[in-house]
């Protein structure tokens, strides 16, 4: 009967007063039925994000084209993020999570056929339609649920929760290869993705806002001003995260030849499992200090290390349990960079432009992967998986540089003025926003 009034519930829709009036993060309506539609989605992409370039390995293929195999699938989830925000306002919520979950889910069959590169890159691409419209929608209607005051802690959660199905699912991956093969661990990917398509049915309806006047007070900034830096810090972080889940399994076996590729999967592991933490810790940091942004810098430098670590590590055939080290350091600063820039975003925006700060932060996520994945599979063709690492802790640095300028260049920064940030400012505690702006 519970569950059964789950769905029931999810046919009324959501007002602007019942979320205003929320003082728990957990008592949002929706929240749990999205948090189980965010870990399905992510259980499915990460469970297939290190196998697929593996068997396209093992199976005799180029390098590069394993590299290619992630770097299809990302250019396409990119591609659909674009669109999104678009489909969101005409479809809704609900309609949008059901059929990327199918677009997610099923096409998994697909590498069956085989690793050639026609099918291998068809599939890829598919799924990757399927994940980008699920992550868009997952991550801006969260922010749709809470109030700005509960929004660190919301988008913690929605990091925790991606954070434990990616710190299961990938190494959990490569282990039933071990066991099972390829082919059962693609029917399992299938099948996990397609609970998604279960909990949207349980997803409340979502008003869509009206637009508020941009340019009520005479100013108006382009969108990509105020996002941009974030967009960047992030992307440039997301780089070495698809050269990490890619190629961190395979370059073990340099350091074991026997349990390298086991190992791998380890360290991905303790690397999600790092990040999961670190973002849900930034989130409860913003809720405290009452703005994002402030332990951006020192997770960057933190990531850069980690992966730099990681190139000395294999360049020095250190211990394997050094790897850990790297693993946590690299994992703690991506967590928070994640939350951070997240956060960043839906602040800078007006709340009509949840869904375009959604799609912005997912490119930058999805779109720094796969040219991470693309670029850097290009590389180990001529060189070794030492200095390539190396090359991407320092890309982290690109966009440590760019944060670093635009804190100092802060002050002088014009942003928009009906903002969700500027507007909270103008309001009394306890935080809430008028009805009339709403």
């Amino acid at each position: 009967m519970a569950a059964f009034s789950v769905f029931a519930n999810a046919n009324r829709p959501l007002t602007r007063g019942e979320v205003e009036g929320l003082t728990n993060v957990w008592r949002a309506r929706g929240l749990i039925p999205v948090l189980v539609a965010v870990a399905s989605a992510f259980a499915a992409w990460a469970l297939l994000l290190p196998v697929v370039p593996t068997n396209v390995i093992d199976d005799g293929q180029p390098t590069s084209l394993a590299g290619l195999s992630t770097g299809v699938f990302m250019l396409a989830t990119v591609i659909t993020q674009v669109f999104t925000p678009r489909a969101l306002r005409t479809l809704g919520y609900r309609r949008v999570i059901a059929v990327s979950s199918l677009l997610l889910g099923v096409p998994a069959l697909g590498y069956m056929l085989g690793m050639d590169p026609a099918p291998l890159l068809t599939v890829s691409a598919i799924r990757g339609v399927g994940f980008g419209a699920l992550s868009v929608a997952e991550a801006a209607i969260v922010a749709e649920l809470v109030p700005l005051r509960l929004l660190g802690s919301a988008t913690g959660i929605f990091g925790l929760v991606v954070g434990l199905a990616q710190m299961l699912a990938l190494p959990a991956g490569l282990a039933l290869v071990d066991v099972v093969g390829y082919r059962p661990v693609y029917a399992i990917a299938g099948a996990i993705g397609l609970v998604s398509l279960v909990a949207s049915f349980a997803v409340p309806v979502i008003p869509q806002p009206a637009p508020e006047s941009e340019t009520a007070q005479g100013v108006h900034v382009p969108m990509w001003h105020l996002v941009l830096v974030p967009a960047l810090a992030l992307m440039f972080i997301t780089t070495a995260y698809g050269a990490i889940t890619n190629f961190l399994p395979v370059s073990m076996r340099e350091l074991d030849p026997a349990r390298g590729a086991a190992l791998g999967g380890v360290m991905l592991s303790v690397l999600n499992f790092a990040a999961m933490l670190s973002r849900y810790a930034a989130g409860k940091i913003m809720d405290r200090r009452g703005y994002p942004g402030s332990v951006l810098i020192p997770f960057q430098i933190v990531a850069a290390l980690g992966v730099l670590l990681m190139a000395a590590i294999l360049a020095l055939k250190l211990p394997v349990w050094v790897m850990f080290i790297a693993a946590l350091l690299y994992g703690a600063g991506f967590g928070a960079a994640q939350n951070e820039a997240l956060t960043m975003m839906f602040y800078r925006l007006p709340r009509h432009k949840t869904s375009e700060a959604s799609a912005v932060w997912n490119i930058a996520f999805d779109g720094g992967t796969g040219l991470g994945s693309t670029f850097y599979g290009m590389l180990i063709t001529t060189m070794a998986f030492a200095p390539m690492f190396g090359i991407a802790g320092g890309v982290i640095t690109i966009g440590l540089v760019v944060t670093l300028l635009d804190r100092r260049l802060g002050k002088h920064r014009v942003v928009e003025v009906n903002n969700l940030s500027a507007r909270l400012k103008s309001v009394q505690a306890p935080r809430r926003y008028p009805r009339d702006e709403r």
